[in-house]
């Protein structure tokens, strides 16, 4: 028994010592796609995420600051100093940059919206202003952002509805999702133009989004690619699920790009655990290793589809720091990463580069 535990052991460590030759996660999938990771601001003035930046990823997402509230606060007031600063950081690292988002009903302010007496405001005035965010925000950053997440989460969850009933539907119908693709093409056109969404593997959800997006290429509308958010669990979804929505999406003409990953290990609101892991110090080893195996099953369907996706970026740098941290439930650890609260290789990682 010990034998074939110190076996066990010797491979895994020869497994490990050549998977490192190949240097950052990044490097690992240089034949495939870029390998991208979302930010803050705080993430790129901290020396330590700058090293760990630079080593695993070569492309990276703005998390929140080029949110809508984060960067336009108020109609004469626009805020750069955060948003520059991860630009600038990728600029000197030569790192790629996806610029997210620029239209949203979530994190948009409520100037938008409603006029001085707080009268919501006529369809031609919110498509101004509009286009006069996507404008200043393009533009400042046009020739270093190479693809901005357009439209974001514009379709509804419910299987009896089409679009969401955002403000922005309500005040402008479908126009506010091609004239946002409009005037972000007119306002850089070389940049690749998505459309951005979760749950696109969930049935229903695919098909409307499928409609969504078949619409807008046959309208041609100046969309280039959809973006998979990816916020999975260790249980869903099927590998089967992803390869059907990227063979559909594909169909249109669209590139993919897997967004936003991370493989949490709750499934929903539910606890899947016995004994939860922020208790336990660890994630219990069967559980590691479910993580690990359903990361290697997406990766391997990420890499036979190469052809199609142009990216994957994570959603967060580690464990350490996940969003999911407070959602759905506050105050829960969810370690949905390759790395450990530490940024140190989980088995996760290993059963990503190690193919």
């Amino acid at each position: 028994m010990k034998r074939k535990l110190l076996l066990a052991l010797t491979i895994l460590f020869i497994d490990k010592v050549v998977a490192q030759k190949v240097g950052g996660l990044k490097d690992a999938y240089a034949k495939y796609f870029p390998i991208g990771v979302a930010v803050s601001v705080k993430n790129v003035l901290d020396k330590n995420d700058q090293a760990f930046i630079v080593k695993h990823f070569n492309s990276i997402t703005t998390e929140n600051a080029m949110k809508m509230g984060a960067v336009h606060p108020l109609e004469n007031r626009y805020y750069w100093k955060d948003a520059d600063s991860i630009v600038n950081f990728a600029i000197k690292n030569k790192l790629k940059i996806r610029g997210h988002n620029l239209c949203w009903h979530q994190n948009a302010p409520n100037w938008l919206f409603y006029d001085e007496q707080h009268n919501l405001v006529s369809k031609e005035v919110l498509l101004a202003r509009l286009k006069d965010h996507i404008f200043n925000v393009v533009g400042r950053y046009k020739g270093k952002i190479y693809a901005w997440d357009v439209v974001n989460e514009a379709v509804d969850d419910d299987d009896r509805q089409f679009l969401r009933n955002s403000l922005w539907y309500q005040i402008a119908g479908e126009d506010f999702i091609v004239k946002a693709f409009e005037y972000a093409h007119e306002a850089d056109p070389k940049a690749i133009l998505f459309y951005n969404e979760y749950s696109t593997e969930k049935p229903g959800k695919r098909e409307r989004v499928y409609k969504l997006l078949k619409k807008l290429v046959d309208a041609k509308v100046p969309i280039n690619a959809i973006g998979i958010q990816a916020h999975y669990s260790i249980y869903t979804p099927s590998p089967q699920d992803l390869i059907t929505s990227i063979e559909k999406f594909a169909s249109l003409g669209l590139k993919v790009q897997i967004t936003e990953l991370d493989m949490s290990v709750f499934n929903g609101k539910e606890l899947s655990l016995s004994v939860k892991p922020e208790e336990a110090g660890m994630l219990p080893p069967a559980i590691e290793q479910q993580q690990a195996d359903r990361y290697a099953e997406i990766f391997k369907v990420f890499r036979d589809y190469k052809n199609v996706i142009t990216g994957v970026t994570f959603w967060n740098l580690s464990d350490k720091d996940s969003w999911l941290d407070n959602f759905p439930v506050k105050e829960r650890k969810s370690y949905p990463l390759l790395f450990d609260t530490n940024n140190q290789p989980k088995k996760a990682y290993w059963s990503v580069v190690d193919f």
